[in-house]
């Protein structure tokens, strides 16, 4: 992060949970060792429809796309024709993703650049103009969480979630809007969380960003309507991503001790469908939520979550 008065910062996206999920983990570390354990397979992202080129000819641009879902997204919206500005904090990362997706014949840049400051929000947006000419999509999905009963937060906490999840976002549609309003429209997706419509404790400062966003769609659609530009909200349940492995505090495990204490953890805390979601199953659906396919969709809040709220609801 680049608000330095605050360390050390938390990792964008941290598992909500993350310490009943690590105690799952110490609890079975030791039988890893010699142990042969059945573990139930991650669900294997769905194949693109082959030949599918919704994004021909359009730029899109993503915030928060160095992993995970973001990631997931900027390979997605190349696959299928779509020139890829993207940012995040963490550069090596970035020229990792920048280089699979041309590796793969696809077009992108990678931005550095952090949604707290307003000025690399800017640069950010311009440069993907200066690099592709316009702008037609936009996926703003960087966010972070810091978790702790309300009263235990510092208030520079409560600011950093808040300014990351909502701030962020609210700054990113400030510099897309007028470029999409130059070109004739466009169609922007926010992710929001599960958590905006059913939530736990300890996630007051992630609930009130996350469901603000909500708010911020469905006026923000209102707005912009009737000038051609669509603003949705993308409500994922918990995905299974690097992110949230870091959070665990299982970055050095190994794979079959990480996937098995996930396994446990699952079983008591995700119902209906009882898994992860993958990083390509909801990248799946921004795609859909951002290409021509439901022009008469906009303020919506777009659900994928396993079942998650339905039990909660």
């Amino acid at each position: 992060m680049s608000n330095d008065q605050l360390t050390p910062p938390p990792s964008r996206r941290r598992l909500l949970g993350s310490t009943t999920l690590g105690a799952v983990a110490g609890a079975i570390a030791g039988l890893a060792a010699g142990v042969a354990l059945a573990v139930p397979p991650k669900a294997a992202p769905p194949p693109p429809p082959p030949g599918r080129r919704r994004f021909d000819g359009k730029v899109v641009a993503i915030t928060g796309a160095t992993s995970g879902i973001g990631r997931a997204a900027a390979l997605a919206f190349a696959a299928e024709g779509g020139k890829v500005a993207f940012c995040g904090r963490r550069e090596e990362l970035g020229r990792q993703v920048e280089t699979e997706i041309k590796e793969a014949g696809g077009e992108a840049r990678f931005f550095r650049a952090d949604v707290l400051i307003e000025r690399e929000v800017r640069d950010f947006i311009d440069g993907a103009i200066a690099a592709f000419g316009r702008l037609d999509v936009a996926f703003n999905n960087a966010g972070i969480t810091i978790e702790k009963p309300l009263h235990e937060y510092s208030a520079e906490e409560w600011d950093r979630v808040s300014n990351t999840n909502l701030r962020g976002v609210f700054l990113a549609m400030k510099y897309e809007i007028p470029h999409m309003l130059r070109g004739g429209g466009g169609s922007i997706v926010v992710t929001s969380s599960s958590n905006a419509l059913a939530t736990q404790a300890k996630r007051s400062a992630y609930t009130a960003s996350k469901r603000a966003l909500v708010g911020l769609v469905q006026a923000a659609a209102l707005d912009y309507a009737q000038q051609g530009i669509r603003v949705n909200a993308l409500i994922p349940g918990t995905t299974d991503t690097p992110f949230l492995r870091h959070a665990a505090g299982m970055d050095n495990m190994p794979d079959a001790v990480w996937r098995v204490a996930l396994n446990q953890w699952v079983k008591s805390n995700v119902p209906g469908l009882g898994r992860l979601a993958t990083a390509e199953e909801i990248a799946g659906m921004a795609l859909a939520l951002a290409s021509d396919d439901h022009p008469f969709m906009t303020g919506a809040q777009v659900v994928i979550d396993g079942g998650k709220t339905a039990k909660a609801g």
